[in-house]
């Protein structure tokens, strides 16, 4: 019974040992703040600077490659840790923040629609920058998949592309918009001509909700990947403001097309 009892106890403390190393790998802790010494970006768009130990992750049992690969990713992002430090739901709000240094998309008072919001991140920083509750601006954010309400933003679990969700934006902005954004994507097929075709199917659709409720002088941001299957949005988009650019922003990761068409000044 001794015996039995002690290899028990043994046994249990392997298990704990390596469910608190499976918690050390799995769950990336955000780093300490650096303060104003060296090691950090040179604004709120970049992230950390400096030698950074690259993190292992070990392939655990039952997991794909495939899984494995993804969460060493995140874990070495610093993009990734930064978010968390800086309390963003996700990465994705430094694509917007560098956006938004290039072309000024966010001012004091200004009307903000976020197609495609989940989980929250641009809609944090148009938070951040509009100031509503200060200045009276909106922010209205809309996507299918749900999302915690974020005070200073009415959020909306609607899918876009139904017949009745532009009308809901519309009651919601109460007016004419300033900025309208959409992140929107579908899920992925693997098969690039088709994803390009149905992002850009999202993103014309987008447009001509953002012809519709925007002011004259406005900014319309929307996702794209890199494809050549765009030419119709672009000669509307180049038609509609006074210009047009391309961008893909330094957070969007280097392997992915992803892209940004940004139009500046809406002609009305």
């Amino acid at each position: 019974m001794m015996r039995l009892t002690l290899w028990y106890q043994e046994s249990l403390i392997e298990k704990l040992t390596r469910y608190v190393f499976f918690l050390f790998v799995v769950i990336e802790m955000p780093p300490p703040s650096s303060g104003s010494g060296s090691g950090t970006g040179t604004g709120k768009g970049n992230p950390p600077r400096g030698l950074q130990k690259k993190k292992r992750v070990r392939t655990a049992r039952g997991r794909k490659n495939s899984s494995t690969r993804w969460l060493q990713r995140q874990l070495n992002d610093p993009y990734v840790a930064e978010a968390q430090r800086q309390g963003y739901r996700s990465r994705a709000a430094f694509k917007i923040i560098q956006l938004d240094e290039m072309f000024g998309l966010f001012k004091k008072g200004r009307r903000i629609v976020d197609l495609g919001a989940a989980p929250g991140g641009w809609t944090q920083v148009a938070i951040e920058k509009v100031k509503p509750r200060e200045t009276g601006g909106i922010v209205v954010a809309i996507d299918y998949l749900e999302m915690e309400g974020i005070e200073g933003a009415t959020v909306l679990q609607k899918d876009f592309t139904e017949d009745d969700a532009p009308d809901m934006l519309k009651q919601a902005l109460g007016g004419g918009a300033d900025v309208v954004l959409s992140d929107m994507a579908p899920p992925t097929t693997g098969h690039r001509a088709t994803d390009h075709l149905r992002i850009t199917a999202l993103a014309e659709m987008a447009y001509e909700f953002a012809r519709e409720v925007l002011e004259p002088g406005g900014f319309f941001v929307t996702k794209l990947f890199q494809g050549g299957a765009e030419k119709t949005l672009l000669d509307a988009l180049k038609r509609d403001f006074e210009k047009v650019k391309h961008v893909k922003p330094n957070a969007s990761r280097k392997d992915s097309s992803e892209m940004y068409i940004v139009g500046q000044g809406f002609r009305g």
